[in-house]
């Protein structure tokens, strides 16, 4: 039972996790690809922007999947901290206090003492076998996922240079679709969060937009 517990908690690429990977990978290429196209023209120009692009999110996709793993060991080696303790004879004011800090901090004002001192029976209960603060092969098949959003969000921003000879023009047409793609993360985000979506495409277009101005004026 536990065991089912760690799969389905190893598999943390949910909806949010997958579309702000990929508004990351994004905004990454959009802001190097702007930037070099300040300076720049011609079709050795064009090769060196797309190779540099994707360098940028290979070597951040790297950087994000390893920083995956050590947070899924951080919170993992914390969890197991607190079952030991719960489970080690810490008093039931303590136990209590352990979790509160635990939970956000809405479920944390909604719940009150005898909530948190049945859940503190049931993880006592439950902390027979406490879940090893080790890395599996579900953990690193998510930094994997990790890796491959943030690269593969760098293509649809190459494709112009492929199909076009004009530089100008495929660095016009890649940031237009560098800002459709992120209307369309917003619309899912927003559409996953209960908004509109609509408000949530627009404003992350508009975000992401004011982001890339903002990180090629301050030589980012």
């Amino acid at each position: 039972m536990q065991r089912t517990g760690v799969q389905k908690r190893a598999r943390v690429l949910d909806p949010v996790d997958r579309v702000t990977e990929v508004i990351f990978g994004l905004l990454m290429a959009m802001t190097f690809t702007g930037t070099i196209s300040v300076a720049t023209s011609g079709q050795e120009e064009e090769r060196t922007m797309m190779i540099a692009a994707l360098g940028c999110n290979l070597a951040w996709g790297l950087a994000d999947s390893v920083m995956y793993l050590l947070r899924t060991l951080i919170e993992r080696t914390r969890n197991r901290t607190l079952l030991g303790i719960l489970s080690g004879g810490a008093d039931a004011a303590t136990g209590q206090a352990l979790i509160a800090e635990a939970l956000p901090p809405r479920l944390m004002a909604a719940a009150g003492t005898e909530e948190l001192e049945l859940l503190r029976q049931r993880l006592i209960s439950h902390s027979v076998m406490p879940v090893p603060p080790n890395l599996g092969w579900d953990d690193f098949k998510g930094a994997i996922g990790v890796f491959l959003l943030v690269v593969a969000s760098t293509f649809p921003l190459v494709v112009p240079f492929l199909l076009l000879d004009e530089t100008g023009l495929a660095v016009r047409l890649s940031n237009l679709v560098g800002l459709v793609v992120l209307f369309i993360a917003g619309w899912i985000l927003a559409r996953y969060a209960g908004a509109k979506p609509w408000v949530g495409g627009l404003a992350m277009a508009v975000t992401g937009a004011v982001l890339i101005v903002a990180i090629i004026a301050l030589g980012g």
